[in-house]
């Protein structure tokens, strides 16, 4: 129990030293917004590479779909710690991801709530689950967008 409580105290007095760390460790501004960008992008490819059995335009494969859900859940944790301060820059994002730092984290949860949902229902090769998951991770995308991205 002593070591479980050592435990507990190291990770919370070193867990602001690593949200710290995420923002610091883009050299410029502009690096972070370049690494966030590519992110996203990335993701929203290896998520669209799954639309088209979604849609029952191809054969539902289990393995595939696997392998896209993996890399997208990897892939969702990777922008955040590069919306810092000072970091709007050329971007598209709104300074409510800033002023609204609360929200915009509620949003970032939620999104990966639904991701790991998504893994879930890929793991259990239920197609149905499979469509409803991918359904949720597709509406906070756009939840998230519609609050926090400038519309083109």
């Amino acid at each position: 129990m002593r070591k479980l409580s050592i435990l507990l105290v190291s990770g919370a007095l070193l867990s602001p030293l690593w949200m710290s760390s995420a923002s610091a460790q883009f050299a410029k501004p502009e690096d972070a917004i370049k690494y966030r960008q590519s992110a996203f992008v990335v993701m929203a490819s290896q998520f669209g590479r799954m639309q088209s059995t979604v849609k029952g335009q191809v054969p539902y494969d289990a393995a595939a779909i696997k392998a896209n859900v993996a890399l997208v859940k990897t892939l969702s944790t990777l922008p955040w710690g590069a919306f810092g301060p000072g970091t709007q820059g050329k971007s598209n994002a709104k300074p409510e991801v800033w002023s609204d730092a609360a929200g915009f984290k509620a949003a970032q949860t939620k999104f990966e709530g639904a991701v790991v949902k998504l893994s879930a229902a890929a793991d259990s090769g239920d197609l149905d689950k499979l469509r409803a998951a991918f359904g949720d991770v597709g509406a906070s995308c756009k939840a998230c967008h519609d609050a926090y991205r400038v519309k083109k």
